[in-house]
């Protein structure tokens, strides 16, 4: 049966208050993790369908969207009166895998700064592939498409405009892409602090700078961190047989400069999408805007 008879139900049921794509002609996807999933999604060639679901997607035909370890669900409208469910699953990464990438990232201070500064250098992507867990599926076969409409076409174009709603909800707050593979941003970010804390090591202050002790006589014990760690052990008498040693960087540098990408809506990426009660990602684009009006590039 051809798909085309589906397009006699007419055009899709007028939506207020959808979740419309920001972007109204063009590419939609703005950052280079959103850009890659719809580059990767695009090359399945799945033609028409895709342009179909890009016209819903921007026309707020996308009630809800909800992203969870392993699985993308939404409630898309469409031309019949009761809108349809639909659901995109993933296979998250086993959790040893993300013991091994998180061990990873924290070993290297350039992508723990990254991380916590709520961007995702495009550098992860390769240390993702290198761990044996692409970020992005290698073939449709990966994901598991379902919608309850009558199309049986995969995707159909109320998938295809999940598909899109979900670039956007990338370049909203990146670490949505994390999470759909298995690890939320507070569960990441945790774990790196904790990991770059058991790297440090606990070390006792310098008897100078001891605080004083407790009732019970313990003394305190702090682990170091930036270039404290340098400093451990050393004092201003000592300095001059130590030169070499006090240069030593307290942390290994990457290999190439790192490329911190800042602006004004640096603190909203930080702090993620607030909760449904009080906007959710509506709330949090509508503040973007109004950080990049009023910020230094603002007319």
């Amino acid at each position: 049966m051809s798909t085309d008879r589906f397009a006699d139900y007419g055009r899709p049921r007028r939506v207020d208050g959808g979740l419309r794509a920001r972007s109204s002609r063009g590419a939609i996807g703005r950052s280079w993790w959103s850009r890659r999933f719809l580059e990767v999604l695009e090359s399945f060639a799945l033609g028409t369908r895709l342009t179909r679901g890009r016209s819903y997607a921007r026309a707020g035909q996308v009630l809800t969207l909800d992203i969870a370890p392993g699985r993308v669900s939404a409630v898309v409208q469409g031309s019949r009166p009761k809108p349809y469910q639909v659901s995109i699953a993933l296979r998250p990464f086993p959790a040893p895998l993300w013991s091994r990438i998180e061990e990873e990232l924290a070993g290297q201070a350039f992508f723990s700064a990254r991380l916590l500064a709520g961007d995702l250098p495009d550098e992860l992507e390769e240390l993702f592939v290198a761990a044996g867990a692409p970020l992005f599926p290698a073939g449709v076969d990966e994901l598991t498409q379902r919608c309850n409409c009558p199309d049986f076409a995969v995707p159909c174009k109320h998938l295809a405009a999940t598909f899109y709603l979900l670039a956007e909800a990338f370049d909203a707050d990146p670490f949505e892409l994390l999470h759909w593979r298995g690890r939320s941003r507070a569960e990441l970010l945790d774990e790196l602090r904790a990991r770059r804390v058991q790297a440090t090591g606990a070390v006792a202050l310098p008897e100078a700078v001891d605080p004083p002790s407790e009732p019970d006589g313990d003394r305190s014990t702090v682990a170091p961190v930036g270039a404290a760690r340098a400093l451990v052990g050393l004092s201003t008498t000592a300095l001059p047989e130590a030169v070499d040693r006090f240069w030593l960087p307290p942390v290994p540098l990457p290999d190439q400069p790192p490329r911190l990408v800042t602006g004004p809506d640096l603190l909203l990426r930080q702090l993620g999408a607030p909760a449904p009660a009080i906007g959710g990602p509506g709330m949090l684009e509508r503040l973007r805007r109004a950080y990049r009006a009023f910020g230094p590039d603002g007319r």
